[in-house]
Formats: C-alpha cells, structure tokens, sequence
C-alpha cells in the first residue's frame, strides 16, 4: 500500500525522533521495501527502524538499503526475532509492525498520539473493520482467540495477535518475555494484566503480499496455549 506524498501532523511530546519501528522479518523480499517506503514518508524519515532476519532471499539486502538496521539471526521462530527486535531499541517508543505490507504505517502518528496521551500500549484491532482481506480460517482463529483471552483474563479485548502496536519502551523492558509463536498474544496480555493503560484502536488491514509463513492449525494450537499458559501466570504471579 504505498504511500505517495502523505502529509501528516505530528503530535506534541514524543515525536518520530523518539519512534522506532521494529519487526521481525522472513523472506518478504516482495513486500519490505514497501513497508520501509511507507514508514520513511509518514515519519520524515525520522523513525529508527529495525529489522531482525533470518531471510534466505534479499529481504535483509533491500532492508539495509532502505536505511534499515538489520539484526541477522538464525530462524527460532516468529516470536524469538520478535522479541530481539522489540528489546533492541534505545527510542522512549517502540512500534511493531509486520513487513508483508498489511498494516497502516500513515496511522504511526495516531499510534504516538495516544502515548503522548498517556497510553502504555496501543494496540492495533484489525477485526473492528471485518478484516475483508484475511483469510476466513484466520480470521475466525483471531476471534475466538480473542474470546478465549478475554475470558481468561476478565477483561475484553478484540485483537490479540494484531502485529501492530506502539508500547512505551519502559514498559518492553520491565517484563520477562516467554513465548514464541503466541508472543503477539503476550504482548498484549501481559501489560494488561499488570495494570497498564491498553487501549485497543481499529486499523485498516490489506490483503498480504507473498506467502504466509504460519500454519493455521498447529501454529493456531501454539497460539492458544500461550493464551492459557500467560493468563494463568499472571493471574498467580
């Protein structure tokens, strides 16, 4: 979703000089540099932006010649690059994101916004909108897990395994990371259970470009007992 000439107003308190956008990354050849393009144009090209790759296509290449740090590491699994790449940044705000050119990048300044309102986490709902472009199997996944977590948990959530969220780095930092393919889950989890201020914000969300990398029945099965496993541990934390 390329981003032509996008203005945008930039928020009072942090600002992108303060913005770093992470993600963890995985032969999207096909869809990098787009993403990069995107998160240059919305920030003035201000925002850090980190890679974590185990790619073995060009995705590391064209990272870095989008002006991208790329942390190279050898493929553990969707939530061991995530976590590298979340811990990494010095910037007070750290956004995740995706690179198969999902996700809004023209919303980074809504994101920073509300942390400069006082949010801890802003979380991504991409299911507020229908999420017309996922796949139907994904999409029901998504919603009963958000429905097994808000039960666990007591509180209501809508997305949990968005990929797009901003998170003040303090908070990043102050707690220990466990999962793997249910990290998105955690990241979300955990926060709220401890008594952060979560705020979930519908996105727009795109039709993917290239191949998807989970399996949707053991990588959905994997995601589910992170889900139990985080909400048991916090609840007897």
């Amino acid at each position: 979703m390329a981003i032509q000439g996008t203005r945008t107003e930039e928020p009072g308190g942090y600002t992108f000089d303060d913005l770093a956008v992470v993600m963890g990354t995985y032969n999207e050849e096909e869809a990098i540099g787009t993403v990069l393009d995107d998160i240059a144009t919305v920030t003035d090209e201000r925002a850090e932006v980190i890679c974590v790759d185990g790619s073995s296509d060009r995705t590391p290449e064209i990272a870095r010649d989008h002006g991208a740090t790329v942390i190279e590491q050898e493929p553990q699994g969707y939530g061991v690059a995530v976590r590298e790449a979340v811990l990494t940044p010095d910037r007070p705000v750290v956004v995740t994101t995706d690179c198969d050119d999902t996700y809004p990048m023209e919303r980074l300044p809504d994101f920073l916004a509300e942390i400069n309102d006082g949010a801890d986490v802003v979380s991504g709902d991409r299911l507020y909108y229908g999420a017309e472009q996922m796949p139907g199997m994904n999409k029901l996944g998504n919603e009963l897990f958000a429905l097994l977590a808000s039960v666990l948990m007591g509180k209501r959530v809508h997305d949990t395994t968005t990929g797009m969220r901003a998170y003040r780095r303090e908070v990043l930092q102050k707690i220990v990371w466990t999962e793997n393919t249910g990290l998105s889950a955690e990241l979300l989890m955990r926060p709220l259970m401890r008594g952060y201020d979560v705020r979930e914000r519908p996105i727009e969300y795109d039709e993917r470009k290239g191949e998807t990398k989970l399996d949707p029945f053991s990588g959905g099965a994997a995601i589910a007992k992170s889900i139990v496993r985080v909400a048991l541990e916090e609840q007897f934390r």
